[in-house]
């Protein structure tokens, strides 16, 4: 699956707008060592999981599961929904998307916007993540059903495949310079299956798997979280595109630590998710330290418009006891510093 890296002046889908998203060096120590965003946000619906829904519906449709007029289902977060919503839309299938109030209210409604059917499996007020509950039922709600599909990103081989053009953009774009890659491990797709194509490329590089403490990819132990769209929480299984072997370390990052840093990067004038805040967060944290020369590049795979009721929003924070203004105060410092060198 090797997509063009230009453009086109003109194109006739928003689905051919997927892709060839920009990297921004966000900060350089003074041995030259340089932090580079892959700004996925730049993708159709502001997320890089449009990449892996197109590729789990094309993988469908060559297996015969889907065709003309059938219906997807789905059990999500909100950017693995909003993927599907577009690309159903184009290609005339109905979606229904299972979810929980966890997910940003705003993915919640662009979904219904684009003409999804929404099924909630908890009832309104309760914040919980569901995702076991949310599973269970889009795999029921499927089950037996002509033209019909559970897409089960969790455990979809074509999620992971749909990164591979995200390796190829690196690629090219850095001529091969890539020395560490981090990333967000939630189904494990992005990091994974971008790590999996690159090292035919670059079969020598360092790829870091960041989760949210409370998350049980890396082990425990378990507790609620609220980054969104990210991390394996307890009761759920660890997704089978999360592959070990391609992970040369897995860390955790806490809600207050990424929700900081989602805050002060926005002070530089870019929004990103408050799970992009905690891969920048442990890149902020590594850079100093990297040999002289080195670049790594972390996958900001969820813009922060969608969160605005929620980390950028001072209330929602002060009430769920996430906020720091000294640790936001420290990482505006970082970043700064490392931007004036």
């Amino acid at each position: 699956m090797h997509e063009a890296l230009t453009r086109p002046a003109v194109v006739s889908r928003i689905s051919d707008l997927i892709g060839c998203t920009p990297l921004l060096e966000l900060c350089r120590t003074e041995t030259g060592s340089r932090l580079l965003l892959k700004l996925e946000m730049y993708n159709p619906t502001g997320t890089a999981k449009i990449r892996m829904a197109r590729a789990m519906v094309d993988a469908a449709e060559e297996a015969g599961e889907l065709r003309p007029g059938g219906r997807i289902i789905e059990s999500t977060s909100g950017n693995t929904g909003l993927g599907l919503a577009v690309i159903a839309a184009e290609r005339g299938y109905a979606f229904t998307a299972v979810v929980d109030n966890h997910a940003a209210a705003d993915k919640l409604r662009g979904m219904k916007a684009l003409g999804t059917e929404l099924v909630y499996v908890v009832d309104d007020g309760i914040e919980e993540l569901a995702t076991a509950a949310r599973e269970e039922l889009a795999e029921d709600m499927a089950r037996g059903q002509d033209n019909t599909i559970f897409t089960e990103q969790h455990n979809n081989p074509a999620n992971g495949v749909g990164y591979f053009p995200v390796a190829h953009e690196l690629h090219q774009a850095l001529d091969g310079a890539v020395d560490v890659l981090i990333g967000a491990v939630g189904t494990g797709g992005a990091l994974c299956g971008t790590t999996r194509e690159l090292r035919k490329l670059l079969p020598d590089f360092t790829t870091i798997g960041v989760e949210p403490k409370g998350s049980i990819a890396f082990g425990g132990p378990a507790h609620d979280y609220y980054q969104s769209g990210t991390g394996t929480p307890e009761g759920a299984e660890i997704g089978a595109l999360v592959d070990f072997d391609l992970i040369d370390e897995g860390v955790k990052v806490g809600d207050v630590e990424a929700f900081a840093t989602a805050r002060a990067v926005a002070r530089t004038g870019l929004l990103i998710g408050g799970s992009a805040g905690g891969v920048v967060h442990e890149a902020l944290t590594r850079l100093p330290s990297l040999p002289p020369g080195t670049t790594m590049v972390a996958l900001v795979n969820d813009g922060g418009e969608k969160y605005l009721d929620t980390v950028f929003n001072d209330d929602w924070m002060h009430a769920h006891h996430l906020i720091d203004s000294a640790l936001e105060r420290e990482i505006d410092e970082k970043i700064a510093k490392l931007r004036r060198i």
